[in-house]
């Protein structure tokens, strides 16, 4: 199937297979059966990889070797994501031939959706896209009874696309922060996007479905929701008599022992005066927003198809700090998009310099298959799209430096979220409300908001001394 140019690839194959599990083609119990995924790429998989889990009823374990499935939930954004799929495969089917001669191999997400029966050459016993997780137990029931099975059918049906049993047996009361699906795919179709191809045209998922799940996830010890989407603030637009993502939000703020709200990824496009607003006015929601540019420059900006110019981007930040102070802004820089000249990634680095972001996730552009830029003229040496990488990441190392030294005697909210990953015996480990990691000594029950001074800052983290629980 194709459209706008993209191709869209729907298989559906089962194949027998004779080996020492099969059952004569009878439906295989999954109880018992312990599952080990590997998950690559975004929040987006993350929460894919947990329903998934929840789906099948298995037991989650934390070495491969002592499962009975593997499954492998691919990202296809960038070419490196996707390599590391093939060695990770790779990695399990020698485990397999070695040691567990019965355990079945699977690779599941955006990977799998590009890719079909291509990727059985790996090894796998079966191969799942993006539209089908909703048939997972089906589909690994039909491998244990001795198939081989790819399944990159699309669907339309939002039921299926959001589909229940929420993943909630992993809130045991000992995690306190939770992803919510609210939107998925993508109509944007910007030129080196696979997103679109991978998962399709964009769904929104009916808010009372989310505000349901928000305070189920509560009642389960959850204190902070991220709200996931590949176009976040633009949920509701294209749904009629769907509220707008501003009244989604002010709705979960409502919500009783609910402390923080967060969301990713937002477009510029959808950035309104109301979403702002709402923002600004939301107690719950947190001082901190993920506004992805890729580059300062107009003409590759407009190659890009994203459909907004520096100029008005600029304007939106300076919406945000005029009525959110403190806001932390992080984004994510594209360098080396084909024709982008010296002067063009000039404009970049101004522009870093000048709105002065917390953070940046940089990345060298990546020909994606089936996206326009891979097949626009001018594409730039991969040395020179280091040297720019390696430019921009040292710049923008600077500037996290310098903008988290400014936190160094701040008393701070922190949410706790468990022990922190050194001298696990004596320090916590939370984060502000504007997302920085904070390590402190003490013992605090997780999901507890504390204050927090701060007595140094990192690169990375921060840290301060416990001043007092609120």
């Amino acid at each position: 199937m194709e459209k706008r140019g993209k191709i869209y690839r729907e298989e559906k194959i089962f194949l027998s297979k004779k080996n020492k599990s099969s059952q004569n083609g009878e439906e295989i119990s999954l109880d018992g059966k312990k599952i080990f995924v590997r998950t690559f790429g975004c929040q987006m998989n993350e929460k894919d990889s947990e329903r998934m889990v929840a789906k099948l009823g298995m037991i989650p374990v934390s070495s491969p070797d002592q499962a009975d499935v593997i499954i492998v939930n691919t990202c296809a954004v960038r070419e490196k994501p996707e390599h590391k799929v093939y060695s990770e495969v790779g990695k399990y089917v020698s485990l397999r031939e070695r040691i567990k001669k019965d355990i079945k191999i699977g690779i599941t997400g955006c990977v799998a959706q590009l890719k079909g029966s291509e990727l059985l050459k790996t090894g796998a016993d079966f191969v799942v896209g993006t539209h089908a997780l909703h048939r997972i137990d089906e589909i690994i029931s039909e491998v244990f009874s001795g198939k081989v099975i790819v399944d990159t059918s699309l669907t339309t049906n939002v039921s299926d696309r959001f589909e229940s049993p929420m993943p909630y047996s992993f809130y045991d009361g000992s995690r306190v922060k939770a992803f919510v699906t609210i939107q998925e795919g993508c109509n944007q179709f910007c030129t080196f996007c696979v997103v679109p191809i991978t998962r399709g045209r964009e769904v929104t998922r009916p808010s009372q479905d989310i505000i349901r799940e928000v305070i189920e996830l509560v009642s389960l010890g959850v204190r902070e929701v991220t709200l996931i989407g590949q176009n976040v603030n633009g949920y509701g637009w294209n749904t009629p008599g769907e509220i707008s993502f501003a009244q989604l939000l002010r709705e979960l703020n409502k919500i009783d022992g609910l402390y923080r709200i967060r969301f990713t990824t937002s477009n510029p496009r959808y950035m309104s005066d109301e979403l702002i607003d709402a923002m600004a006015e939301c107690e719950k929601v947190c001082e901190h927003l993920h506004l992805p540019v890729q580059s300062g420059s107009n003409k590759i900006l407009k190659k890009m198809a994203r459909r907004y110019t520096l100029e008005e981007y600029l304007e939106i930040i300076d919406k945000l700090r005029s009525k959110i102070p403190g806001i932390a802004i992080t984004t994510d820089i594209i360098v080396g998009f084909p024709g982008e000249t010296e002067k063009d990634f000039e404009d970049t680095v101004e522009l870093l310099k000048t709105v002065r972001f917390d953070d940046i996730f940089s990345f060298k552009f990546s020909p994606r298959p089936g996206t326009p830029a891979a097949r626009m003229p001018d594409q730039i040496p991969e040395e020179e799209k280091s040297r720019r990488l390696k430019f921009i990441q040292e710049l923008q190392d600077k500037i996290t430096l310098e903008k988290m030294q400014e936190y160094v005697g701040k008393l701070e909210e922190i949410l706790v979220e468990g022990p922190a990953e050194r001298n696990r015996d004596k320090d916590m480990m939370g984060r502000t409300r504007t997302g920085k990691p904070v390590n402190f000594e003490g013992k605090v029950e997780p999901g507890t908001l504390v204050f927090v001074r701060i007595t140094e800052s990192f690169r990375n983290s921060l840290r301060g001394e416990l001043v007092r629980q609120n």
